[in-house]
């Protein structure tokens, strides 16, 4: 009596709720279920009345996916299939170890098949029920802005406030049971500061400074080389008098 196996597709629908920070992973097993996204590419809208009863009502984005081997999707490879391209520095699904470097790499394409076991979707827009540990949690950002106009943003600040009065702080508490816990701040960046006042003032009067002199230079130089001219040319006047009163002499005699 033959056995016979029927391969079972499982795949991972990881789905991130951006509104308030939570992510969580779904595994399905049934292939009918995810047959909606196939064909699909990354940054399509799909509806999820099909993956099951708890999606209904949901709109997913299509971010992007590994499939079984764990090769990445690319945006702009249309094809359902591995390919192997010649990357360099700025292109997704690669990091360049040296200035200059290129590296021929092995890349999923964009086009949502069945050989995927991981897919990575956004939801757009929520339906009926909540789902839990998705959309009924919401997950706090763990570092705050860092910017100095974006913490003016947050708070609603003015420029006359001190911007390094509203920075978000941290607390870390250390491996060491016998050490305090501590806080951290991120450090300002674009901060308006008397010092970087008195910085920018400097090198503008550097600057002015640098350009006065290289005026002076230059009217220097500009009065050396008419004089310098002025004296080719009376040399010149000299050697032509020289000349004539010499060829006059010449014709006198003669």
């Amino acid at each position: 009596m033959a056995n016979y196996y029927v391969a079972v597709a499982r795949s991972t629908l990881n789905i991130a709720n951006l509104a308030n920070g939570s992510q969580k992973s779904f595994s399905i097993d049934d292939e009918r279920k995810v047959r909606v996204f196939y064909d699909k590419q990354i940054s399509d809208e799909v509806p999820g009345d099909t993956v099951g009863d708890e999606f209904k009502g949901y709109v997913f984005r299509i971010t992007g996916g590994n499939d079984k081997q764990g090769f990445p999707m690319k945006q702009g490879v249309l094809v359902p299939s591995r390919v192997r391209l010649l990357l360099s520095a700025g292109h997704s699904c690669f990091k360049a170890r040296r200035s200059g470097e290129r590296r021929r790499k092995s890349v999923r394409g964009c086009i949502v098949g069945p050989d995927l076991s991981v897919l990575s979707l956004v939801i757009i827009k929520q339906g009926e029920n909540e789902i839990p540990g998705l959309t009924d949690v919401s997950v706090p950002k763990r570092l705050g802005p860092k910017r100095a106009n974006n913490i003016r943003k947050l708070f609603n600040l003015s420029k006359e406030d001190d911007v390094r009065k509203f920075v978000i702080r941290r607390e870390v508490t250390p491996k060491n049971a016998d050490k305090k816990p501590y806080t951290k701040a991120p450090k300002i960046q674009r901060l308006v500061t008397p010092r970087t006042l008195m910085h920018k003032r400097r090198l503008v009067t550097v600057k002015k400074r640098q350009q006065e002199k290289s005026r002076e230079a230059a009217a220097e130089y500009a009065q050396l080389l008419a004089m310098r001219q002025k004296e080719q040319r009376e040399r010149k006047e000299e050697l032509r008098r020289r000349r004539s009163s010499a060829s006059r002499n010449s014709v006198s005699k003669q």
